[in-house]
C-alpha cells in the first residue's frame, strides 16, 4: 500500500543504492533547505560523507566574495566534506523573485552542462549529495531549463517535501503526478509541519499516506533539533 513504511510492506531494506536525492517541495518556503541539512546530517550521522548543491538561487545577498544565498550557505555548513560555493550554487541571482525571471532579468542562461560539471565535481569528493530544486516542482529553473531537467541529468530520484498546511493534500497528490509524469523516480516524501496551529494535521498526513504512491520518509517538525529520516527506506 502506498505511503506504508518499507518494512511494513514485506521489502528488503538496504537493496537500492544511490548517490543521493533531489529534494523539491509542494511550495516555496516550505522546508526543502531544513530537509536537505537533515538528510545531510542523517548520512553524515552514517559515516559518509554527504555534501549539498544548490544549482540554481535568487534572493542572494551581494559580498565581497560575491552573491550568497542563505540556502546554499546552509547546506556548506551541513555538508563533510564542504563544497566551493560556486560548485554548490553555480547560478546565484540578486532578486528574491523566480528563478527563471532573475536569470532573464541578468541576462543569463543557465547552462545544464555547467550544472552538470559542478555536480560531477561535487559527487567526485563524496559518497552522497543532496541537490534542493528552487520552488517547488514545476518553478523552472530557466526559459528553457525545468527542474525535471536536472533531476534526470544527474539520475537522482525524487524527494518530495510536503508542507502541512490547509491544502497540502491537494498540493502533495499534484505535485507527485508531475514528478512521475516528467519521467522522475519519486523516492519518498517527508511531512514538514510548517503549520504547528494547524487541527487535525495527523489527519492530513494519513490523507497523504493513503493516496500517494511513494514510501513516507518521515515526519517533521520546527521544534526538532534531531529530525528523524528513514534512510533505510531511500
Amino acid at each position: 500500500m502506498p505511503g506504508r513504511p518499507l518494512a511494513a510492506r514485506g521489502l528488503q531494506r538496504g537493496v537500492v543504492m544511490m548517490r543521493g536525492i533531489f529534494v523539491t517541495g509542494t511550495d516555496t518556503g516550505i522546508g526543502k533547505t531544513w530537509t536537505s541539512c537533515a538528510v545531510l546530517g542523517a548520512w553524515r550521522a552514517r559515516g559518509l560523507r554527504a555534501c549539498g548543491m544548490k544549482p540554481v538561487a535568487s534572493g542572494c545577498a551581494a559580498t565581497p566574495a560575491g552573491l550568497r544565498n542563505d540556502d546554499a550557505l546552509a547546506l556548506i555548513a551541513a555538508s563533510d566534506p564542504q563544497p566551493d560555493y560556486d560548485d554548490c550554487n553555480p547560478y546565484a541571482f540578486a532578486p528574491a523573485i523566480a528563478p527563471h525571471v532573475a536569470a532573464r532579468l541578468a541576462h543569463r542562461e543557465v547552462d545544464l552542462g555547467a550544472l552538470r560539471s559542478a555536480h560531477a565535481r561535487i559527487a567526485a569528493r563524496c559518497d552522497r549529495v543532496v541537490v534542493e530544486g528552487a520552488g517547488g516542482w514545476l518553478a523552472p529553473f530557466s526559459e528553457s531549463l525545468a527542474q525535471a531537467d536536472v533531476a534526470r541529468a544527474f539520475a537522482l530520484p525524487v524527494v518530495l517535501v510536503v508542507g502541512i498546511r490547509l491544502g497540502a493534500i491537494n498540493h502533495a497528490l499534484l505535485s507527485a503526478r508531475a514528478i512521475k509524469a516528467d519521467g522522475c523516480t519519486l523516492a519518498g516524501w517527508i511531512a514538514n509541519r510548517i503549520d504547528p496551529e494547524m487541527p487535525h494535521a495527523d489527519d492530513t498526513i494519513a490523507a497523504i499516506a493513503a493516496r500517494i504512491d511513494a514510501l513516507l520518509l518521515g515526519t517533521l517538525g520546527r521544534d526538532e533539533s534531531r529530525p528523524a529520516i528513514d534512510l533505510d527506506a531511500l
